[in-house]
């Protein structure tokens, strides 16, 4: 009986913070994949540390900073970014934290295409978290991550 006590519920990506839907829904694009950046950055090492000589999760943040940094877009360049790390992602197998990074950082360089992508990197982030964690620290690791994720948001539009 204890066993099933300790069971982990599946993780759904449609379960949202209302809070965080309402700062996305008033944040300027930049903002937002500032914040799909760090969000999808938080669990990549879950996917760098598994494969370490795949750079394409990576390589579509590098690109979403780009388009940070310079505001130039190139459909092609953000694109191919985006459907990289899904590759890679696919290319993990199984769910596992590895894959749910690699999915977050695809969805983070498509905000530079659509603004309302940045929630992706989010939920991606967390079912990534979800799936790394012990049964009985899940939720307080989601928890954990979702004030994390709705206390940066706020800070980086302070700025």
């Amino acid at each position: 009986m204890l066993m099933n006590a300790l069971k982990k519920t599946k993780f759904a990506l449609t379960h949202r913070d209302a809070r965080v839907d309402a700062l996305v829904s008033e944040t300027d694009h930049k903002t937002l994949a500032t914040w799909a950046r760090d969000c999808a950055e938080r669990v990549l090492p879950y996917f760098e540390a598994a494969f370490p000589d795949d750079p394409r999760p990576r390589q579509a943040l590098a690109a979403l900073q780009q388009w940070i940094n310079t505001g130039v877009f190139k459909m092609a360049v953000i694109r191919k970014a985006a459907l990289d790390a899904h590759a890679a992602a696919r290319e993990v197998g199984a769910d596992s934290p590895a894959r749910s990074a690699a999915r977050a950082a695809g969805q983070a360089v498509a905000t530079a295409h659509v603004r309302t992508h940045a929630i992706g990197p989010a939920q991606y982030a967390l079912q990534a978290i979800h799936r790394a964690s012990h049964a009985a620290d899940t939720e307080a690791a989601l928890a954990e991550e979702r004030e994390w994720q709705y206390q940066h948001l706020l800070a980086l539009r302070g700025k």
